[in-house]
């Protein structure tokens, strides 16, 4: 067994020099009065003598473990330590899979069961699927924070519907598959998004070449015969839900519906068929997981999307949050703040589902990615200001199809969901020109449906204003169906539907803990839910002489070249602490050029008794002895007490 710590070291998690400001912010975060009840878990990983370790911290108790290679290929996540109890050990994917489901465990958490829009559910009632796998992923980028957080059920902020945790209520995502071979029917099976690519590829009859699996090593690099379908595939092809001997699928066309939680979705197709008569359509002759998809973590759109379009986490294709900070280039830089022109923060050593059908199918067709936040290289992405077809066609197919908006949207007068109604109508739109144009139909299209994102954002996920939203998505669902049926290609076409996450009702008055950060007095960046800590790198260093001594101090953030800034102006005091009597001060001043400050030090005074103090504008302030010991609190201590 190998121990599999992070691919790319950058900085990510708590290095040696971050153990006292991560382990004071893991304790504020869990224990202040402002945040404490918002938070379920801090996430991290720290290096150790054995190759590292990642731990969720909570309030219930923390939990370390390993990521580890066995010899067949396939990783293992051994339990290092438990304190209190495992925070993450329910990680069964089929918790919560009712609405009813979700009723009873609110009722078990002491909320309303009865008011979908309070039916809010606590972490013990939760789980947490492929918890540790999702955990260690992340960490893999250089772009991970230092703290990763995963606040309670309804902590997510002033929305009335929202997601982004680890846990299963808003990181579960519903998947049907649809087409040749397909074995029709429920499957009591739970996926990951990362097996929806290879998945798809598998059903249309791709070559396995010789990419990198999970582990980051090509087949080559492991001697065997190439064995997955993408350049980087973190996922497994569900071949289980495919009839053996089967001809191949053409083409392909992934429905996502954004945001769309699963046990609604299932509740209103048998509640209410006669409103979603298409997906009611689509769903029979499908293969429906009953476990769904379990998305990527942070569970978040732009993350989301990449992943489901690449087949690997976003560790490795590095979109790791909607917004994230570059520590060498001391920015933070926002794929879901700047909507459009966001393929290339993708990272190249992963390949998308639209380049695989350029490589192996371009000669049937083109690729499209209608609205789809992740559409690297096809060949028609409005996003990416790529779009094929005649544009006054387009205006006008756009205004025919502008009778499938209900009404409501206007008059609630929500103007996000008014947004994505309009932009899902031009999708489809696009979807028609594409399709009866004078090109080749597409091979392959990811299709993003907005509205029931918006809709669940601003109505909540089990209310009228989600299934109003649900049933206007219904209408252009059904629109493709009809338009590929009328072509002759709805027979040879595997069909995918999914979402990029769950979702989970909110309490307006909670705002996610990651906002109460900074006003708890530490320096950091904070792009929810994460954390990327401003700390300092120590050294000290007594002269031989024992009369004087030194300190260095330099940003702990490496620039490109790998050098870590030196800190001129740190305020340095350093402090003689005899047993029994008041601290003395024994020198004051600030560091100079390198970031270097010299001071005397009493010769008849230990190492172990000198302290070391800094503080820099902008920076976590440091604490240490003369012999470098860092003086960080017990964290372990602090959070479960004496006899953890």
């Amino acid at each position: 067994m190998q121990i599999w710590g992070p691919e790319r070291r950058g900085g990510q998690g708590l290095d040696a020099e971050q153990e006292e400001s991560g382990n004071r912010a893991i304790l504020a975060l869990l224990t202040d009065p402002e945040s404490r009840d918002l938070m379920d878990l801090v996430l991290t990983w720290r290096p150790d003598d054995e190759g590292g370790a990642y731990e969720a911290w909570s309030r219930r108790g923390m939990v370390r473990f390993r990521r580890a290679l066995l010899p067949d290929g396939s990783f293992v996540f051994p339990t290092v330590e438990v304190v209190g109890e495992n925070p993450i050990a329910n990680q069964d994917p089929h918790a919560l899979d009712t609405v009813a489901a979700e009723a009873e465990a609110a009722r078990a958490s002491g909320f309303d069961a009865e008011d979908p829009a309070r039916r809010f559910v606590a972490p013990e009632q939760q789980s947490y699927p492929f918890a540790c796998e999702r955990i260690a992923q992340l960490f893999d980028s250089p772009h991970a924070p230092d703290l990763a957080l995963s606040p309670v059920d309804w902590a997510a902020g002033p929305y009335k519907g929202n997601h982004g945790a680890l846990h299963v209520r808003q990181a579960r995502a519903p998947l049907w598959l649809r087409g040749p071979g397909v074995k029709a029917g429920r499957h009591r099976l739970a996926a990951r998004a990362v097996d929806i690519a290879p998945t798809i590829l598998e059903a249309c009859g791709f070559p396995k070449i010789d990419g990198a699996d999970h582990s980051g090593r090509r087949a080559s690099e492991r001697g065997v015969e190439p064995d997955v379908y993408l350049e980087r595939q973190d996922g497994r092809p569900l071949a289980e839900l495919f009839e053996a001997g089967r001809a191949p699928a053409r083409r392909a066309y992934l429905f996502l519906l954004d945001g769309q939680h699963m046990t609604e979705l299932d509740e209103q197709l048998d509640e209410a068929p006669e409103r979603y008569p298409n997906l009611r359509r689509l769903r029979e002759g499908a293969a429906v997981l009953e476990g769904g998809s379990t998305v990527n973590f942070p569970s978040i759109t732009w993350p989301s999307h990449t992943t489901i379009g690449t087949g690997a986490w976003c560790g490795h294709h590095d979109v790791v949050n909607p917004s994230y900070y570059l520590r060498e280039k001391r920015e933070t830089v926002s794929p879901q703040g700047q909507q459009v022109k966001t393929e290339g923060f993708s990272s190249r050593s992963v390949e998308s589902l639209h380049e695989a059908f350029r490589r192996e199918r371009s000669d049937l067709g083109i690729t499209a990615a209608i609205y789809a936040p992740f559409g690297r290289s096809a060949d028609h992405a409005a996003l990416e200001g790529r779009t094929l077809g005649d544009r006054s066609r387009l205006k006008a197919l756009t205004r025919e199809y502008a009778v499938d908006a209900n009404p409501r949207w206007e008059k609630d007068g929500h103007k996000s969901v008014i947004d994505e109604s309009n932009l899902d109508n031009r999708g489809i739109a696009q979807v028609v020109e594409l399709f009866t144009g004078d090109g080749p139909p597409p091979v392959f299209v990811y299709h993003e449906l907005a509205l029931t994102d918006g809709a669940g954002h601003d109505y909540g996920p089990h209310s009228d204003g989600l299934r109003d939203a649900l049933e206007e998505s219904d209408r252009r669902v059904g629109r493709v169906l009809d338009l590929l049926e009328s072509l002759g290609l709805a027979d040879e076409t595997l069909f995918v539907l999914t979402a990029d996450h769950g979702m989970a009702p909110q309490d307006g008055d909670a705002r996610h803990p990651a906002e109460h950060f900074k006003t708890l007095g530490f320096a950091g960046v904070v792009a929810e839910p994460m954390i990327w800590l401003r700390d300092l790198a120590v050294e000290v260093v007594r002269q031989a002489d024992g009369r004087t001594g030194r300190v260095v101090v330099v940003d702990n953030d490496a620039g490109p070249g790998g050098e870590r800034p030196p800190v001129e102006g740190a305020e340095v005091l350093v402090e003689a602490h005899r047993e029994g009597e008041r601290p003395e001060e024994v020198a004051r001043g600030r560091t100079g050029p390198g970031g270097v400050y010299g001071f005397p030090t009493p010769s008849a005074v230990p190492d172990t008794d000198l302290a070391v103090s800094i503080r820099a504008d902008g920076f976590n302030p440091r604490r240490l002895r003369l012999d470098g010991k860092r003086l960080a609190l017990d964290l372990r201590e602090a959070l479960y007490g004496k006899g953890r």
